[in-house]
This record gives C-alpha cells, structure tokens and sequence, in this order.
C-alpha cells in the first residue's frame, strides 16, 4: 500500500500548518544534509515561516569572520 497523494494547497487549520512545517522543515533539512554527503557539496538552507522567523542549516560555517 502506497502513501495517498495529497493536494497541494493552503492548510487552514493553523496548528496543523505549524505541525506540517515543522515536520517538513526537518526533512528538507535531513535530504539537503543527505545530498552534501552523497555528491560531496557544500549545502546551505534558508527557509522563513509565517511569521518571518529565520530557520537555517548548512554544512559549513555562514557567520562572517
């Protein structure tokens, strides 16, 4: 049995959106630091929420000296 696919659209319910971004915040995270692994790159994620709070992952070092 497969995953049942899902419609792309706006989740209404704002704790099920806080949920879902947090689940997948963590995934897309997870995958980019799978794919700087793999392919030996350097990766770096910026994502914002709703509420303009900055969420950010990389592999190196992004403060400035």
């Amino acid at each position: 049995m497969g995953r049942k696919k899902i419609q792309i659209t706006r989740i209404a319910d704002e704790r099920n959106r806080q949920v879902t971004f947090t689940k997948r915040k963590f995934g897309l995270m997870k995958k980019a630091y799978e794919l700087s692994v793999l392919c030996d790159c350097e990766i770096a994620l910026i994502v914002f929420n709703s509420t303009n709070k900055l969420f950010q992952s990389s592999d190196i070092d992004l403060e400035a000296p």
